[in-house]
């Protein structure tokens, strides 16, 4: 389940780094780190930031 969750948000990632510019390309990078660590340590059981 956390490879399906990787492989979406790696692909929606892509996409929004090839349809946008410099800046918003390195923000996209930025969000989709902080998406994928809460939602690993929501799923290791801690608790999110």
């Amino acid at each position: 389940m956390i490879w399906t969750i990787f492989v979406i948000l790696l692909v929606l990632w892509l996409l929004g780094v090839v349809t946008s510019y410099t800046m918003g390309g390195f923000i996209h990078i930025l969000l989709v780190i902080a998406i994928v660590v809460v939602l690993l340590r929501v799923i290791q059981g801690r608790r999110p930031i």
